[in-house]
């Protein structure tokens, strides 16, 4: 798949994506801490979620009761996403704002081509659409066994986590395969150290 531009706006959009356990919301905090130091104005969106229809979307997903079809799972990701991009984060990436989302598209690729119901390319081909032309300019792709993050995820699983250490190792691999496609520039990090030494490989990585 070429690389395409990331979108035709002044704002950065950055992403962190990885299997559950990995720390992102540790990391989104820091990252978005130190870039608010240095002058920069910040918006944080996690994905699904950020708005309205996308915090329902949200909470429909993880339900671990609630039974769907992977097709209808991946519309919802989809749907929501881009609720998100049209309401919030198109206008902030045209006034100049630097976004940092806690998942994008790569993910939705990933868990609902995991297991074969939905073949990634038509994902990531669905999944343009629904972007409505905006990729990230960069992704960062927490990397962690999947035995180490199940423990420490940890309480009780949502509906993605209770399928099991086999299908999160699966998904890892599938985070790692279909990163190049994720638009922009791509990186792998250990997210198997402390929290600080994670924060301190993010810092080295030129972002703008």
């Amino acid at each position: 798949m070429t690389q395409e531009p990331s979108h035709p706006y002044p704002g950065r959009l950055i992403t962190l994506d990885g299997i559950d356990g990995v720390g992102k919301s540790s990391q989104i905090e820091i990252l978005t801490e130190r870039l608010r130091s240095e002058g920069r104005e910040v918006l944080c969106v996690r994905d699904p979620g950020s708005t309205d229809l996308g915090t329902k979307l949200r909470a429909m997903l993880l339900d671990s009761d609630l039974q769907m079809h992977r097709r209808t799972e991946a519309m919802l990701f989809m749907a929501s996403r881009c609720e998100m991009i049209e309401s919030t984060l198109r206008s902030a990436l045209a006034d100049g704002v630097t976004v940092i989302s806690d998942r994008f598209l790569l993910a939705n690729v990933v868990y609902q081509s995991v297991g074969g119901e939905v073949d990634s390319q038509t994902l990531w081909r669905l999944g343009r659409l629904a972007c409505g032309g905006i990729q990230p300019d960069v992704t960062l792709l927490l990397d962690l066994p999947a035995e180490i993050s199940m423990r420490r995820v940890g309480g009780e699983p949502d509906r993605m986590e209770s399928r099991g250490v086999d299908y999160m190792a699966k998904v890892r691999q599938a985070f790692l395969d279909e990163l190049p496609n994720a638009g922009g520039r791509t990186h792998v990090i250990d997210a198997s150290g402390t929290i600080e030494r994670v924060a301190e490989a993010i810092a080295a990585i030129e972002l703008f």
